[in-house]
């Protein structure tokens, strides 16, 4: 089965992520490793780096992704956003290296407009360079499917497989599904043949051994509606039928399976999402 978490707050260090993580019995976590909004950073406290990693051992929050700034943007046409970009992923990808987290999903941007086409390039180029910098690096990087709103790239599984065709290193390099993004970009997840048809779809496209990571978010808006916009389990467009294919699909077992739902005082939110999500967990049939 999924290891289910979410996405939590770094604020007042990145250990302390764990444990609200372990306090709400999750078993999966994804941070941010700096402020999402703000270019720079300051470099991570060595203790808070000591404290993360024994926390993970000792909490049981095994299984962690990060995500990257919001501002990054490998598909820019503009050369100084580019590089820049570029510099901060490959400063994230060390934070990751530095707390031990395996993982770092990445939007893959967005082409504003210089065509689809040569927007992927720009990514691939931009991955291929931040690899080739980190040589000796184990973090994997997962580009995350995208609603498709705007020039946004990533909206298909075939952009998604065009990016990762001009990743060099191909052993760092996978994908995170978000169930509200592929929803909106008109994927159906709803039905059971429809969900086996969207799976079907990437395996053949990306293969399922590239799936490292699920978001796990409802949706605001309809299928095919191309608009970003989470809700909690059960209560946007997908529905709580949709999620029930998704908790007891064995090809998706131990991945981490990660919230990104609206938060609220105390995790309350967290709570009732989580718990939605396990109550859709099949019993294992007896023998």
């Amino acid at each position: 089965m999924l290891h289910l978490g979410a996405h939590m707050s770094i604020s007042g260090g990145c250990d302390l992520a764990l444990e609200r993580a372990a306090a709400l019995e999750m078993t999966a976590c994804q941070i941010f490793t700096k402020n999402e909004r703000q270019w720079v950073a300051k470099p991570l406290d060595p203790g808070v780096v000591e404290r993360f990693r024994a926390q993970r051992a000792a909490l049981g929050v095994g299984h962690l992704v990060a995500h990257d700034s919001y501002l990054i943007n490998l598909a820019s046409p503009d050369d100084a956003l580019r590089e820049k970009s570029r510099v901060a992923f490959g400063g994230e990808l060390e934070r990751c290296e530095a707390l031990g987290v395996p993982a770092l999903v990445t939007h893959p941007g967005a082409h504003v407009g210089s065509g689809v086409d040569a927007g992927l390039a720009r990514v691939a180029e931009g991955l291929n360079r931040v690899l080739a910098d980190l040589p000796d690096g184990t973090v994997s990087v997962l580009l995350e499917t995208t609603a498709g709103q705007g020039t946004t790239l990533g909206r298909t599984f075939e952009e998604l497989a065009a990016i990762i065709a001009m990743v060099e290193d191909q052993s760092r390099i996978g994908v995170c599904l978000d169930t509200c993004h592929v929803f909106a970009a008109g994927y159906e997840l709803r039905t059971p043949d429809g969900y086996a048809a969207t799976m079907a779809n990437f395996d053949a496209v990306l293969g399922l051994d590239r799936l490292r990571a699920i978001h796990l978010n409802d949706s605001k808006h309809g299928l095919g509606s191309h608009k970003d916009r989470h809700d909690h389990i059960g209560g946007g467009e997908l529905g709580l039928e949709a999620f029930r294919n998704v908790v007891n699909d064995p090809r998706l077992a131990g991945r981490p399976g990660i919230l990104e739902t609206e938060k609220g005082p105390n995790g309350e939110e967290d709570r009732r999402n989580l718990a939605a999500l396990r109550s859709l967990i099949a019993a294992p049939a007896l023998a």
